[in-house]
């Protein structure tokens, strides 16, 4: 007899968080490996490169590149459960990405690092049955 976790893995996944996951996972990876190797496209033109800012290129390299192979590698196992969880934390990154964005005046950038933090939270409650600020979510 199959328990409703059970059968709630078997499903499919929606075609709109197939997609969600991978342009997600193409502009985080795409991010880490614009930090890796042109960390002045980071920062404003005028802004100097120097060892700090190289650092937290590294940081952001490192970051991005493991949401990133991982959202991918969760969607290629079909692990529903992983996968949402992993999206739920990416979409709060993404939330508090925008919200220092806010702090220092990069109002261009928060529509739609928003959205994208939004539709992951969405995704992730789809992927779980529940929204992510019930247990269940987060239980199993």
């Amino acid at each position: 007899m199959s328990t409703p976790t059970a059968q709630r893995n078997k499903q499919v996944i929606s075609w709109w968080i197939v997609a969600a996951v991978l342009i997600g996972a193409l502009l985080m990876g795409t991010g880490a490996v614009l930090a890796l190797v042109h960390p002045a496209m980071l920062v404003s033109p005028h802004d100097e490169i120097n060892g700090a800012v190289r650092v937290f290129a590294g940081y952001l390299t490192a970051r991005n590149g493991v949401l990133a192979v991982m959202l991918v590698a969760l969607l290629a196992l079909r692990a529903r459960r992983s996968l949402g969880k992993l999206m739920a934390i990416v979409a709060f990154i993404q939330i508090l990405d925008a919200v220092m964005d806010l702090l220092e005046d990069r109002w261009m950038l928060v529509p739609g690092i928003l959205v994208f933090g939004l539709i992951y939270l969405i995704s992730a409650a789809r992927l779980s049955g529940y929204p992510f600020w019930r247990s269940e979510a987060w239980i199993e």
